[in-house]
C-alpha cells in the first residue's frame, strides 16, 4: 500500500527552524554579560597567540645582555627578563605553548574519560567492571610522582608531559559521564530508540551522549584550568623545557627578579588567572543555557511485579481452525525468566503459544502482571535487564528470533517489527524536536536521503491526523499534547512500512476521547497496510472494538484464546468470566441515600448512612 503524500508548504522551511534554535540559543549566550566577556577575553588571548609572530619583532628566545631587567619602552614594550629576552614576545608565544598543551591533556582526558563513560554506563556487565578497575587504578596513582617518573625517562617534553597528564585527569571525565549514563539508559525514549532500529553507537551518539553535553561543558573547563595550572607549575619549578617559552616559566623567572622587577611577574600571572576564570564563566554560562534549552525529563520505568507460583492449567481453545492467510508471528512454548539473587532463574512467561495472521489484529488481555508486556518484549528481543528467553521459539516470516543475534535484530526491529508504547511523552527525546526522531530511523531502515525521509515524515505526520505537519515536525516533545505526542508515535511505528506491529497499551495514558480517535486511527492504518498487530490491553472495551482474535493471560499462561465474538458470548474459562464480570454494565442504578434516625440525643457518631 502507497502512503498518501502530504505536499509541504513551500514556503516554511525545516531546516531554517532547526537552525532558529541553535542561533536563539547563541543570542541567549551573547546576552549574558559574564559570558560574552569571558568569550571575548578567551578570543583575544587565542587571536594573539595565533599571531604572535606577527604582532611581535622579537625572538622570545633571544638574550640581549645589555638590556637586562630593561623597564618597558618604546623597544620593549612590558621591559625584558632577566636574561634580556622581550618579555611580550614570551608572553604571546607562550600562550601559543601553555593553550596547547593544556588542550593536548584536555583532549586526551575526554576522549579516555567520556568514551569508557559512555560503554561502561550503556552496556555495564563486564565492559563496566574492566573499566572501573581501570579508573580506579589511575585514581590512586598519584599525578605529580607519575609526572616526575616519566620526565626522567623521556626528558623534559612538554607534550610527553602532557599527554601522560592527561590520562591521569580521565577518572574525571569518566566518573562524570558513566553516573548520567546509568541513569538515562533505561529511560523509555532509548528503548523506543532500540525499536525504531537504530543501533547502540547511534543511541549513544543521539540520544546518550545529548544528556551529558552540559555536564562535560563544565567539567572541560575545570579540567582544562588544572592542566594549565599544573603545567605552569611544572614549569615553574624548573621541569620543563628551557628552550619552549611558557607562562610557568616566566612566572619563575618574575618570582626569582621579584625584588628587583616586580612586574615581571604580574604578566604571567595575569594571563594564567584571567584565562582560567574566563574558561569557567564561559563553560557555566554554557551550562545553564544548555539545559535551558534541552532540560529532560526523566521517568523511571515501573518494576515489572512477579506473579506468584502457578498450577499448570490447560489453555481453552474455541475450535475455529485458528487465524486465516499468512503467519507473520508463530510463538511457540514462548517461556521468559529473570535472574535471582541466589543464581536461579525465576520464570514470569509460561509456555506461551498464539499465532498473528497478516492483516489480524491479535488482543493479549490480562489483569497487570500477567505477562501481557513480557511475551510483547520477547518478539522485539528487548527484555529488560536480567530478563532472558529461557525456552521455546518465536518464528517471525520463518526466521526463529530467539535464537538470532542482536546484529540481525537490529534489522528487524523498525523496519519490519515496530513497537508503540504506552507512554508517549516518555518515548520521545526531549532533546531533540520531533522531527529529527522520525527522520533518523528512516534513513537507517530504509536507507533513502533526508530530504526523502523528511517529505515522508510529513506525510506521515499528515495521515495520522495531525493538522500542521510541518510545525509538529519542527516543534519539542514538550511543545505537543499527549494525543499529538501519540499519533507522532503511531507515525513513526509505520514509517518503515513494517509486517508487524505491537502496540503496548496504546491509549491507558489518554483520555476517552483522545482514547478513541487513536483507536480509530490504528483500525484504518492496520486495515490500509495489511500489518500483523499484537495489542496489549486490560481493556476489553479495546479488544471489542478492534481485535480479531483475543488470547487472555493469568500468571504468564494463556488460559483461553479464540476469536473476539466467542470469547465474549461463550467464555469458557472461569478467569476470562470473571474479568468479563468486572466490566461495568447496564445495570439500574442504586436509589437514593437513606439516612438512620437516631434520635434528638444521639451523638453525631451515631447517625449514619444506608444506600
Amino acid at each position: 500500500m502507497s502512503t498518501p503524500v502530504h505536499t509541504p508548504d513551500p514556503q516554511f522551511a525545516i531546516a531554517p527552524a532547526e537552525a532558529a534554535a541553535r542561533a536563539s540559543l547563541i543570542r541567549r549566550i551573547l546576552r549574558n554579560p559574564l559570558a560574552l566577556g569571558s568569550l571575548i577575553f578567551l578570543a583575544v588571548v587565542v587571536v594573539s597567540a595565533i599571531a604572535a609572530p606577527l604582532l611581535t619583532p622579537h625572538n622570545p628566545n633571544t638574550a640581549d645582555i645589555s638590556a637586562v631587567l630593561s623597564s618597558p619602552d618604546g623597544t620593549h614594550l612590558l621591559g625584558t627578563d632577566g636574561a634580556g629576552r622581550d618579555v611580550l614576545s614570551r608572553l604571546l608565544f607562550g600562550a601559543q605553548f601553555s593553550l596547547a598543551g593544556a588542550l593536548l591533556a584536555l583532549v586526551t582526558s575526554m576522549v579516555i574519560g567520556v568514551t569508557g563513560g559512555l560503554l561502561a554506563g550503556y552496556y555495564g556487565k563486564w565492559i563496566d567492571t574492566a573499566s572501573t578497575w581501570v579508573i580506579s587504578l589511575l585514581m590512586a596513582l598519584p599525578a605529580i610522582i607519575v609526572l616526575l617518573a616519566a620526565r626522567a625517562v623521556v626528558g623534559p617534553s612538554l607534550w610527553a608531559s602532557m599527554l601522560i597528564f592527561g590520562v591521569m585527569l580521565s577518572p574525571a571525565f569518566f566518573r562524570l559521564v558513566y553516573a548520567s549514563v546509568s541513569a538515562v539508559r533505561n529511560e523509555l525514549y532509548v528503548d523506543a530508540a532500540r525499536v525504531s532500529g537504530l543501533s547502540d553507537l547511534r543511541i549513544i551518539g543521539i540520544h546518550i551522549l545529548t544528556v551529558v553535553r552540559a555536564p562535560i561543558v563544565v567539567q572541560s573547563a575545570i579540567v582544562g584550568g588544572v592542566a594549565l595550572a599544573v603545567q605552569s607549575g611544572l614549569e615553574f619549578l624548573g621541569l620543563g623545557d628551557i628552550n619552549v617559552p611558557t607562562w610557568g616559566q616566566m612566572l619563575s623567572d618574575g618570582f626569582t627578579n621579584l625584588y628587583t622587577a616586580p612586574l615581571l611577574i604580574v604578566w604571567p600571572a595575569l594571563a594564567i588567572g584571567l584565562t582560567l576564570i574566563s574558561l569557567t564563566l564561559l563553560a557555566n554560562s554554557l551550562r545553564d543555557e544548555l539545559e535551558r534549552s534541552n532540560a529532560p525529563r526523566r521517568r523511571r520505568r515501573k518494576q515489572l511485579a512477579e506473579p506468584p507460583a502457578v498450577v499448570r492449567e490447560e489453555v481453552m481453545r474455541h475450535d475455529d481452525g485458528g487465524p486465516a492467510g499468512e503467519a507473520v508471528l508463530r510463538i511457540e512454548n514462548l517461556s521468559v525468566g529473570y535472574e535471582t539473587g541466589d543464581g536461579g532463574t525465576k520464570r514470569v512467561v509460561h509456555d506461551v503459544s498464539l499465532t498473528v495472521a497478516r492483516g489480524e489484529v491479535h488482543g493479549l488481555v490480562g489483569e497487570s502482571g500477567s505477562g501481557k508486556t513480557q511475551t510483547a518484549w520477547s518478539a522485539l528481543r528487548l527484555l529488560p535487564e536480567g530478563g532472558r528467553i529461557t525456552g521455546g521459539s518465536i518464528f517471525f516470516h520463518g526466521d526463529d528470533l530467539a535464537a538470532l543475534n542482536e546484529k540481525d535484530m537490529e534489522k528487524i526491529r523498525g523496519s519490519r517489527i515496530a513497537y508503540i508504547p504506552q507512554e508517549p511523552m516518555s518515548n520521545l527525546d526531549p532533546s531533540f524536536t520531533i522531527g529529527s526522531q522520525l527522520v533518523e530511523p528512516m534513513r537507517i531502515c530504509l536507507r533513502i536521503s533526508k530530504k526523502e525521509a523528511t517529505a515522508r515524515a510529513l506525510a506521515l505526520l499528515a495521515r495520522v491526523g495531525i493538522p500542521n505537519p510541518e510545525r509538529t515536525f519542527a516543534a519539542y516533545p514538550h511543545q505537543v499534547s499527549g494525543g499529538m505526542a501519540q499519533r507522532v508515535l503511531i507515525a513513526g511505528a509505520i514509517s518503515c512500512n513494517p509486517d508487524l506491529l505491537i502496540a503496548d497499551e496504546p491509549t491507558t495514558a489518554l483520555d476517552v476521547t483522545v482514547q478513541a480517535e487513536v483507536l480509530d486511527l490504528l483500525r484504518d492504518l492496520q486495515s490500509e497496510f495489511r500489518m500483523a498487530v499484537i495489542l496489549v490491553t486490560h481493556n476489553f472495551g479495546v479488544v471489542a472494538d478492534l481485535c480479531d482474535r483475543v488470547s487472555v493471560m493469568r500468571l504468564g499462561r494463556i488460559v483461553e484464546t479464540g476469536p473476539t465474538r466467542s470469547i465474549f458470548t461463550d467464555p469458557r474459562h472461569p478467569y476470562t468470566r470473571e474479568l468479563l464480570g468486572a466490566i461495568l454494565g447496564e445495570t439500574r442504578p442504586r436509589g437514593p441515600l437513606a439516612t438512620i434516625d437516631a434520635g434528638p440525643s444521639a451523638s453525631p457518631s451515631r447517625k449514619g448512612a444506608l444506600r
